[in-house]
């Protein structure tokens, strides 16, 4: 099945003639979704670092519209007195009539208003309103569904909000309403079925269908077309869930998906095509020095450093210097995340470093909360024993004649000998509560890693978010990555892939895959990707074991660079940062906004689609310091040699990178504010 491209490619340099004068002084937006202020999953982070360039381009007539949890308000959100008079009496009306709805300012980047709905408050409505969905759309939800119910609530008071603004107006109004994921799809919904004066916008992050049919372990990418979709949403008891969703990606007057893979899914899942790609972004911070993120990594990597002098405290019988630090990180998705054949090829790369005699040792971590009951004594202990200063490779008797004397010297014997340990180093940082049925903790089992002095690859799972709090591992989820050498992300089924894209930003080569939407779109914008430090991995046209054997290829090769090759690639990979800024990437939504409302209002907006044969596409070149070769046999860049002299130059690169990518969008109501710096 081809990776078709959809009407708007996702093409840089096809946004040269894209129109950006649409006049939106008279137009109201209204973004919905279940996330707003409420952090669940990746949705969050995206409609967190969009706000502040959308917010720019529609200034006071731009709302977020999201439940209210109190928990996170009071966090969150200032709560304000709407400043939009017609907003005011829209929600004065709703909350006289049985309604709690908040007005403030969610406290992120661009400080956007927000609109907070306490469906909680009116619960009491919800079997009227399920008896209005059955008779309107013939969609039932069964009681014991709560986060339906929720969708259910939500979804009509979100509605309610829409038309209420709508009766309001005094002049026909401009209202653009853009709702995520099929939790917000019944506003959008009932706004068509009720004939209300609002252009829609329907986005899905990722099909509930495709996520649930994945996770079931089927060959999904070949058997698209094949699949009976009522009936496998109706044996996995989501069919109402399904139906929401379908119907509002049927409904909107735009409807738009976050990548290729994903769209291709969406044709076949949701019967609909999407009608451009909207890929995710970041707000990304450039340095004014390409040396300060380099530091930076250095002294996170210090900091992974001491929690591993701890954690193999008693087994530290390898070189801290010449480790490399790779991880997964991610909901705890065990086939649809890749965790399985990251696990395989760990055990294939250790195989193939003890047979090369390689003096590199691998670090693995696996950042996935699972549920636990406590942190694991034998990691709390070596912790305790790091911080009360025995710090030196253990095992190891430092010279004599540097001690002061032999007191000296019989003290730090007794010291050594204290800390001996008979058990292997724990794989597991934490008590888990369902060890024995736990997938990754059966699949280290099985392939034999436990962390023996004779293995080149060890594994630490750490079963729980990362935290500067915390008293195993006192740092960050952005402050670990940035110390780690490589992100693998072997994901099967992940319509975007935030993880990746994070690492690219930071500096940090990732693995990836073609079937991710953040793998596919750097294969289309990227000449040679694994020269900047993007690793595609080939899980679309492939068998598992091929797979493994490709990322196990992937990461012996990273293991076999030199400390100057990384430092090199980092900083080819930081380069890429621009590809991923909302300053570029947010040109996507501004072009399905102004589609959207050329569709509902066309005597006042006009909109024209771009031809797709008219883009040449955007391509990074590969970079001139690597010599040409076959894809095939040259698994990783830059070229492998103990060369110093090899031809580099770092300043020549970066000039020639800036030429490839266009200045980035500035909205017009604060020109110039936030582009990226041009050093790199």
């Amino acid at each position: 099945m081809p990776l078709a491209r959809s009407l708007s490619v996702t093409s840089l340099s096809g946004l040269e003639d894209w129109d950006e004068e649409f006049d939106l002084e008279d137009a109201v937006l209204f973004e919905v979704a279940w996330e707003v202020a409420n952090k669940v999953g990746g949705i969050y982070t995206v409609i967190q670092t969009k706000a502040r360039l959308t917010a720019e381009e529609w200034g006071e007539n731009y709302f977020l519209v999201g439940p209210y949890v109190e928990s996170n308000v009071r966090t969150q959100v200032e709560l304000i007195e709407p400043t939009n008079p017609i907003l005011k009496r829209t929600i004065d009306k709703m909350n006289a009539s049985g309604c709690k709805v908040y007005f403030g300012r969610w406290l992120i980047e661009g400080s956007p208003y927000v609109v907070l709905i306490d469906v909680a408050f009116t619960a009491w409505s919800l079997d009227r309103w399920k008896s209005e969905l059955w008779e309107n759309f013939s969609i039932g939800v069964p009681w014991f569904d709560r986060e339906a119910n929720d969708a259910v609530l939500f979804g009509f008071l979100t509605a309610w909000l829409l038309g209420e603004y709508a009766a309001q107006c005094e002049e026909p109004p401009h209202i653009l309403a853009h709702f995520h994921e099929w939790l917000a799809g019944l506003g959008l919904m009932l706004c068509r079925r009720r004939q209300l004066p609002v252009a829609t916008i329907f986005t899905t992050h990722a099909t509930l269908l495709g996520r649930y049919l994945c996770a079931g372990k089927v060959d999904f990418y070949n058997n698209l077309a094949e699949f009976n979709v009522d009936k496998e949403a109706g044996d996995r008891q989501i069919y109402h869930r399904y139906c929401l969703e379908r119907s509002a990606a049927r409904c909107a007057h735009v409807f738009t998906t976050v990548s290729q893979i994903t769209a291709i899914e969406a044709e076949y899942l949701l019967k609909r095509k999407p009608d451009i790609i909207t890929p995710n972004g970041l707000n990304v911070k450039k340095f004014s020095a390409m040396h300060e993120f380099q530091n930076l990594h250095a002294k996170s990597k210090n900091r992974i450093q001491e929690f591993i002098r701890g954690h193999f405290y008693g087994h530290l019988d390898f070189n801290l210097d010449k480790c490399v630090f790779l991880f997964i990180a991610g909901r705890y998705e065990f086939s649809n995340k890749g965790a399985d054949i990251f696990l395989e090829a760990l055990a294939r790369l250790n195989y193939l470093l003890r047979v090369n005699h390689s003096d590199v040792t691998v670090v693995a971590f696996f950042i996935m909360p699972a549920r636990t009951n406590n942190f694991n004594v034998e990691t709390l202990k070596g912790q305790a024993v790091r911080k009360h200063g025995v710090s030196f490779n253990f095992g190891q008797l430092p010279d004599v004649s540097k001690m002061l004397d032999k007191e000296d010297f019989t003290m730090m014997k007794r010291a050594i000998f204290s800390t001996q340990r008979q058990c292997q180093p724990p794989i597991c940082t934490h008590n888990m509560l369902e060890d024995s049925s736990d997938p990754i903790l059966n699949c280290i089992r099985r392939i034999g890693l436990f962390n023996c002095s004779a293995d080149r690859v060890k594994v630490i799972f750490h079963p729980e978010f990362l935290s500067s709090t915390s008293p195993l591992l006192p740092m960050d989820y952005e402050e670990f990555v940035r110390g780690c050498h490589l992100g693998v992300f072997p994901s099967y089924y992940e319509p975007w892939g935030y993880t990746p894209a994070e690492c690219t930003v930071m500096g940090i080569p990732s693995i990836s895959t073609n079937l991710s939407g953040f793998g596919c779109f750097m294969e289309e914008h990227i000449a040679d990707p694994s020269a900047y430090g993007i690793y595609i991995l080939d899980r679309r046209f492939r068998g598992v074991d091929e797979s493994c054997n490709q990322l196990t290829s992937f990461l012996f090769q990273f293991c076999k660079q030199s400390r100057r090759q990384r430092i090199i690639q980092r900083n080819r990979t930081e380069r890429l940062s621009d590809l991923l800024d909302w300053r570029y990437l947010g040109r996507y939504y501004i072009s399905a906004r102004h589609m959207a409302l050329a569709k509902a209002f066309p005597d006042t907006y006009m909109y024209e689609a771009q031809d797709p044969t008219s883009s040449s596409g955007f391509r990074y070149p590969r970079p001139a310091s690597v010599p040409p070769s076959p894809s095939l046999s040259r698994h990783s860049s830059p070229h492998h040699s103990d060369d110093e002299d090899e031809r580099y130059d770092e300043d020549l690169e970066a000039e020639k990178d800036r030429v490839n990518i266009r200045q980035p969008f500035v909205a017009k109501t604060k020109a110039g504010d936030g582009v990226p710096s041009e050093s790199d």
